[in-house]
């Protein structure tokens, strides 16, 4: 090992860096805290938790000044490992750190497994009502869908990240193409006034509108108001352009290739291949008060690919795990008639329970291997000390 890669390994083993990693994680978590009261929960945790560097505009310019969360968790997964592997000896005199490092490492994983993949949705239904599908909020999607049949309507999705690529996206099982003239995430939409530009739509509700675009809201209590412009092709020729936001509540009705069809920009949909209905919610309280007691949902389950149909109840700290999803009674509404339902889609949700479950399982090895150790030298210490005694 040449001086260079002994001073780079001495540096990513040190304990200075773990120090460091945790003093940074401090700060990110105080300011995190303090930021939620102007930014909302979600957006002080992707600002600071789960970016890479926190950044200061400085002119016209973004100047990364303090690491994020997720370059600081990183930082200090590798620092975990290789200190891990150049101090700790592999004997069974150190298997309970070695569990307890294990532990806090899947720890740190689980955590870059949930950022990238958790996935949270809501489900919204009154009593008697069926639904397979569910709506992610502050994910937008651009929606055709073929009504040409009174039975069965084909809906085909254009994500947010197409729509903010733009350029040409094609209809798969129709003839159709859309071309993606703008995209905006948040917006102010109105009128165009006498002599200004419009956005461009020749058709639908848009006719005549304009948008001038804003920062994204990071609020919880806010949502953005996207806008999309798009060219709809028929077989390369155009039928026309179509401003689309969720500000426009009706989808926007066209003919083409003698089918009908709708455009609307909503809230990402994600169906399932099964369906919920909603038999009956309670709202129970305390007798002689307000005060809640348990919210419950009795959600009858059909899933005919498996041959399931049952009843489920769903009440606060009992929700049903499905097919990888998890579904929590939230709130309800409309004289508890209407009950929504949190969906959270995680992958690695198990992952701290084994961390949690690793870290104290290595602790209590350390502390059984420590103890027994103390007790053999107790032991051979007793038999030295007995003569001195005697004389």
């Amino acid at each position: 090992m040449n001086k260079t890669t002994k001073n780079l390994w001495d540096a990513v083993t040190s304990l200075k860096l773990t120090i460091g990693c945790l003093a940074a994680l401090m700060i990110l978590v105080v300011a995190c805290t303090l930021a939620q009261v102007r930014l909302g929960t979600l957006g002080a945790v992707n600002l600071y938790m789960r970016s890479w560097f926190f950044w200061m505009p400085l002119g016209g310019l973004s100047i990364p000044i303090f690491p994020g969360g997720a370059t600081v968790g990183l930082v200090l997964m590798v620092n975990l490992v290789a200190a891990q592997i150049r101090r700790l000896e592999l004997s069974w005199r150190k298997a309970g750190i070695w569990i307890v490092h294990a532990g806090l490492i899947l720890l740190f994983i689980g955590e870059f497994v949930t950022s990238a993949f958790q996935v949270d949705a809501r489900l919204a239904f009154e009593i008697g009502q069926t639904s397979n599908s569910l709506v992610v909020p502050r994910q937008v999607e651009l929606a055709v869908v073929d009504r040409s049949d009174p039975k069965l309507d084909d809906v085909y999705g254009v994500s947010e990240r197409a729509l903010g690529r733009g350029g040409a996206v094609a209809i798969p099982g129709t003839p159709l193409s859309l071309r993606v003239l703008a995209y905006q995430r948040n917006a102010q939409l109105g009128r165009a006034t006498p002599g200004a530009p419009t956005a461009g739509a020749t058709e639908g509700a848009g006719v005549g509108l304009a948008f001038v675009p804003l920062p994204p809201v990071t609020n919880d209590e806010q949502a953005d108001l996207s806008v999309a412009v798009v060219e709809v092709l028929d077989g390369g020729k155009p039928v026309g352009r179509w401003l689309a936001s969720n500000a426009i509540e009706a989808p926007q009705p066209f003919t083409a290739g003698g089918r009908t069809y709708t455009l609307a920009l909503r809230d990402r949909r994600i169906y399932l291949p099964y369906t919920l209905t909603l038999e009956d919610f309670r709202h129970d309280v305390y007798p002689g008060t307000d005060i809640p007691k348990n919210f419950s949902s009795l959600v009858r389950l059909q899933n005919p690919s498996r041959g399931e149909n049952r009843n489920v109840l769903i009440f606060m700290n009992q929700p049903l795990r499905y097919d990888g999803k998890a579904f929590y009674q939230a709130s309800f509404g409309k004289g508890d008639t209407l009950s929504i339902l949190q969906v959270v889609e995680n992958p690695g949700w198990l992952i701290p329970y084994v961390s949690c479950v690793l870290v104290t399982l290595g602790l209590l090895v350390h502390f059984a291997i420590s103890l027994r150790r103390g007790l053999r030298r107790a032991g051979s210490a007793r038999p030295s000390a007995a003569p001195q005694e005697a004389a």
